[in-house]
């Protein structure tokens, strides 16, 4: 079996290994995309949310405590369907995109695709839940409807087919657990309070294997995109 390489091989057998926000760079921008993998010239790199990290880092160690106790979280009483944090031995591997993550090869544009899932939940019919936490602070209430979440809904899109790909049931819609902090508070205090809502997505998974293809033909020709 070939394996997989992180670095563009231009060997007709090689398997390239594609992160899932790089496939998601090819979606807002091929050409960023081609010099990134098959130029190696880099962007530059994003600014880091340390705030949102921790939220995230917090939100996973709460829900790992109802996880053991296999009871759902309080947030999860908004949800339309019956479920509970999923329990399974590889779970912290593939919530670590650094180790490995989730992963699957295409076959017909050899990319293998991997990313790191935020959480998983699981029904009571066996259905994996994808989940994803996020953090903002805004006077409006949060929704996913905005143009610039695009990215958000194909992450979901993406996790979602790797777990089904995997050999997993997977249920239709993923949640968002997302986090707005306010700022109508007299003090600070030392603490950020946060409204929380979950947000369901209806799951679109038919985009995404046309996509590894073009990614593959783009990486595949001799010029770079315009």
């Amino acid at each position: 079996m070939m394996k997989s390489q992180r670095s563009y091989s231009e060997s007709p057998t090689s398997i390239l290994k594609l992160s899932r926000s790089k496939l998601d760079l090819f979606v807002r921008c091929p050409r960023c995309f081609y010099l990134d993998i098959r130029l190696n010239i880099k962007q530059p790199p994003g600014f880091p949310f340390s705030l949102n990290n921790a939220v995230d880092h917090l939100l996973k160690k709460e829900f790992d405590q109802y996880r053991k106790q296999g009871v759902p979280h309080p947030y999860m009483k908004q949800l339309d369907v019956e479920a509970v944090p999923f329990v399974h031995d590889k779970l912290d591997f593939w919530r670590d995109p650094l180790r490995g993550g989730i992963s699957k090869i295409h076959q017909e544009s050899r990319i293998e695709l991997y990313g790191g899932v935020d959480d998983l939940w699981i029904t009571r019919e066996g259905a994996l839940i994808i989940v994803d936490y996020k953090a903002t602070s805004k006077e409006k209430e949060v929704t996913l409807d905005e143009p610039w979440q695009d990215g958000y809904r194909r992450q979901a899109d993406v996790y979602a087919w790797l777990f089904h790909q995997n050999g997993f049931s997977v249920y239709p819609k993923a949640y968002f657990v997302y986090c707005n902090g306010l700022m109508n508070q007299e003090r600070f205090d030392n603490q950020l309070v946060f409204d929380v809502k979950v947000l369901s997505y209806e799951l679109n998974l038919d985009w995404i294997e046309e996509t590894l293809n073009e990614a593959r033909a783009c990486l595949e020709n001799n010029y770079v995109p315009t």
